[in-house]
């Protein structure tokens, strides 16, 4: 099992969590972060430090959030890791429960 970010976190980028992470396992986009699942250790601390709620365990995904585990594992490899806070976006609070923003994400 594996942590993943979800929708919510598309266009906001809260960074809170990446502090709490002991194994580094978040890496940074343009809009979006995301869960290297090889490094994640399942040990919940991030989760609940998400202001937005974008953060779930891959059990608790919906059959709608399940292109998020495998986009979580492709941009992974691809954008670098992020350890500490920054500030979220400048209109982060605009978009914050906006549904239907994937195809907002910038690779």
């Amino acid at each position: 099992m594996t942590f993943v970010v979800t929708e919510n976190c598309i266009k906001c980028k809260y960074t809170d969590c990446v502090e709490v992470c002991p194994v580094d396992c978040f890496h940074e986009g343009p809009n979006f972060l995301v869960i290297d699942p090889d490094e994640c250790i399942d040990c919940t601390l991030c989760e609940p430090e998400c202001p937005i709620e974008a953060i779930k365990s891959e059990d608790d995904l919906t059959e709608e959030e399940m292109v998020f585990l495998e986009l979580n594992a492709e941009l992974s490899r691809e954008w670098p890791v992020i350890n500490e806070s920054k500030d979220p976006l400048p209109d982060a609070e605009e978009w914050k429960d906006k549904p239907g923003k994937l195809d907002l994400l910038e690779r």
